[in-house]
């Protein structure tokens, strides 16, 4: 039997396009398989091959349905991929919704740009042919090692993946780990004893405000745009983001500590994920004057709507989307609000915002800032710097070594030396191809 080997395909020296080829001994299996986003060099790199053979590997699993873990999966079943798809039962569900979508606007790309299509809706449904369902801390037998899910408290059906030897000696793929506690998600686990690591690191080198400045910065922008009769516009993504915002507006439409004003939610796919969380969580997402905007007639009366009004919609990185227009029309009005409530990538148009441009392109346009540009990043559902680390504390004496992934460089470099310097612990940082034998 061969020696297990770890190589990095994708998810390293960038947040997205997770892709870890994981050699059991016997078994050939990938960890998510997600698109590149948010790089000027993304369309063409998701479109080449496979850097290893699509046919030979066994398995695939999945560690939770956002587009940067799972946006390639029909294009490895395109290429060939004839094995068995993992995740729990809820990413499964998410991952249709998100894939359905992401086909469609990868037509919609492909035939402006005179392209091929990455693939289409029958490689999404014939993807879905070869999924199977995992419950938490239901091991499955993979014959030279057991499969161990673990809550990664990251979205809806998150999960992180421990893979354990006869020896005793553990691997676990972390996907995202969760900021929490969180509104509707279970804190991480922790997962003591492991031997090796691979840990995400999107906020790596940096933390966030606490829950506490978080609401009280969230509530303070909101009364703040009443009082000057503007709208909030907030680039949101359509899974977990956009429902943890509702929830946080209808406790505080509730509770009486904003003016009651018209919220609509522009966003066909976050609708279509909001009904699976009510599946979930039951129906916290209703308040009076919540306004689910599906057809594009009804999105564009929005601006008709007098006085001050919240509008959530994506893109989260305003890089496509129904949120350019609402930006186009906004960003000029110094009574506006641009609200950034997530991880906005290096040159895409929401960290342009952010950085304070004083003016931005949309759709070959260019548009004067004037709105208020705020951000919150208590939001995000990724663990902050000192979480992480705290995360890893759990481990540390029995581990190897971690590899630090899914993060820009400055923030994988700067988390490994944080994990070196406070805890001792053999920390790297992979380049894209790298390759190494595991003592497992």
């Amino acid at each position: 039997m061969n020696k297990p080997r770890l190589t990095f395909y994708g998810g390293v020296g960038a947040v997205t396009g997770a892709n870890f080829l994981f050699e059991t001994g016997t078994k050939k299996v990938l960890v998510d398989c997600g698109l590149l986003q948010g790089l000027p060099s993304a369309d063409q790199t998701n479109a080449e091959p496979f850097d290893y053979d699509v046919a030979s590997i066994d398995a695939l699993f999945i560690t939770h349905a956002h587009i940067d873990h799972i946006g390639k999966i029909p294009k490895l079943v395109k290429d060939g991929f004839k094995g068995v798809i993992y995740s729990t039962e809820e990413t499964k569900e998410i991952s249709r919704l998100m894939l359905e979508d992401m086909a469609h606007i990868t037509d919609q790309n492909s035939r402006a740009q005179g392209t091929l299509a990455l693939y289409d809706v029958q490689d999404v449904e014939k993807s879905f042919g070869q999924w199977q369902t995992l419950k938490y801390h239901d091991p499955l037998d993979l014959g030279d090692c057991q499969v161990e899910l673990y809550n990664a408290g990251h979205i809806l059906g998150s999960a992180m993946y421990k893979f354990t030897f006869s020896s005793g000696k553990s691997i676990l793929f972390t996907g995202d780990t969760g900021n929490s506690p969180a509104p509707l998600e279970h804190d991480t686990e922790y997962v003591p004893g492991l031997t090796y690591l691979l840990i995400d690191s999107v906020y790596g080198d940096r933390n966030h405000e606490s829950p506490e400045e978080r609401d009280r910065k969230f509530k303070e922008t909101i009364q703040d745009a009443v009082k000057r009769g503007g709208t909030i516009v907030i680039p949101t993504f359509a899974l977990e983001r956009t429902q943890v915002l509702l929830y946080e507006l209808h406790n505080l439409f509730e509770k009486g500590e904003v003016e009651k004003i018209p919220v609509f939610l522009d966003s066909p796919l976050a609708i279509k994920v909001t009904a699976l969380y009510e599946q979930a969580f039951g129906h916290i997402f209703n308040f009076p004057k919540l306004k689910e905007t599906v057809e594009v007639r009804d999105s564009k009366e929005i601006e008709l709507v007098k006085g001050p009004k919240i509008v959530l919609a994506g893109s989260g990185m305003s890089t496509a989307g129904r949120v350019l227009i609402h930006e186009a029309r906004y960003l000029p009005d110094p009574n506006a609000t641009i609200l950034m409530v997530g991880y906005q990538a290096v040159g895409t148009l929401g960290s342009q915002l952010q950085q304070g441009a004083k003016s931005v392109l949309i759709k070959g346009v260019k548009i004067p800032v004037n709105a208020c540009i705020e951000t919150i990043d208590g939001f995000s559902a990724h663990k902050d710097s000192d979480h992480l680390v705290e995360f890893v504390s759990h481990t540390k004496d029995t581990l190897k070594q971690a590899f630090v992934v899914m993060g820009e460089p400055k923030s994988e470099i700067f988390l490994a030396q944080r994990l070196h310097d406070e805890l001792g612990v053999n920390a790297s940082v992979p380049q894209r191809g790298d390759s190494v034998t595991l003592d497992l």
